[in-house]
């Protein structure tokens, strides 16, 4: 019998040790990658707060994108993403114009962008970095509706935001990455791109071996049946899409007619990325401008987003980013033009 409770007891603590490694976030005795949910609900959990009336439409310089830098920070701890400087914050400022005079009240507005690092696993691609970004600023008030003024700005671009912390939580956890990782969330785009302007080009000066850059863009409405379930902005720039979907093994970013007419290309933060570095920067998004009213609107709320959308989308781009993240050389290349 004591032979027999000494082997139970074995069995017992041995168990508790591969359970407890895989609480951790690590790969079990058999080495199995561990499950990382991405669901309705873990979007709607960050697309409720960021949205809310407490933050006032995330205006740049204000308390209430503080509280949206500080509800990121605490992500990115809690899910064990890394500051890439000394801390999540990079910060910049520029000056207050409307139009061309410079604000008497408050001729300088003070911003930061907030990057979080996942180091890749492999000891040489590591060296290397796949960009992940969305702005997570919005324009504060807007024309009033109902007695409503705040434009909370879920759509744009909450929505973008988390999908990227969402993969940045993913590969954090997962450990699954052989690039090193840079979740970058933008300050001020809506005051011109000034933001990823001031990232891109601090990157540049430190002479990052940058590979590829995607910002999401509106990603928080579907797009109607029979169109891709996303489309990427410069598409013919580079090789991007048709690489991303060969790593998705199904089409799910596509060819939008109207974005190089509409220049999206160059009117997110994408484009300070491909101007600084010289490399595959493009937006990807779901917003088409025939699937939501409420762009710049004070409806533009979290009630109106497609939680189960959001989710199915951010899955799809995991095994996508896990080629770009893994392949043995850069497969995405920019086109000659």
């Amino acid at each position: 019998m004591k032979k027999i409770l000494s082997f139970i007891c074995v069995l017992l603590i041995v168990g508790c040790g591969i359970r407890q490694k895989r609480a951790d976030g690590k790969s079990g005795k058999d080495g199995v990658t561990p499950n990382v949910e991405i669901t309705s609900e873990t979007v709607k959990k960050s697309m409720e707060y960021l949205a809310s009336d407490e933050l006032e439409g995330r205006a740049t310089g204000t308390d209430g994108i503080e509280k949206a830098a500080v509800y990121i920070e605490n992500y990115f701890k809690e899910n064990g993403i890394n500051p890439y400087f000394d801390t999540y914050r990079d910060n910049f400022e520029f000056e207050n114009k409307r139009g061309k005079q410079v604000d008497s009240l408050f001729p300088i507005i003070k911003g930061y962008n907030i990057v979080g690092l996942i180091e890749g696993n492999d000891p040489n691609l590591k060296n290397e970095y796949v960009i992940l970004g969305g702005h997570y600023d919005h324009i504060g008030n807007g024309k009033e509706v109902n007695g409503d003024t705040i434009a909370n700005g879920a759509n744009d671009d909450a929505s973008g935001t988390i999908v990227a912390m969402e993969l940045g939580r993913y590969f954090s956890k997962t450990k699954s990455n052989k690039r090193s990782l840079l979740i970058t969330l933008y300050a001020a785009e809506e005051m011109g791109l000034k933001g990823s302007g001031h990232l891109a080009a601090r990157i540049k000066s430190q002479g990052i071996d940058a590979y590829t850059m995607i910002n999401f863009e509106m990603v928080g409405v579907p797009r109607a049946e029979g169109k891709s379930m996303a489309y990427m902005s410069g598409y013919n720039r580079s090789n991007f899409a048709p690489k991303l979907n060969e790593y998705a093994s199904e089409d799910v970013v596509g060819f939008f007619p109207k974005a190089k007419e509409f220049q999206l290309f160059f009117r997110s933060d994408n484009f300070p990325f491909y101007k600084e570095l010289n490399i595959p920067a493009h937006a990807i998004s779901t917003f088409d401008f025939t699937n939501y009213d409420y762009y710049h609107h004070v409806d533009d709320e979290a009630d109106k987003m497609d939680y189960d959308h959001m989710a199915a989308f951010i899955n799809k781009m995991v095994p996508a980013f896990k080629g770009i993240l893994n392949s043995p050389t850069k497969e995405v290349k920019l086109n000659e033009e």
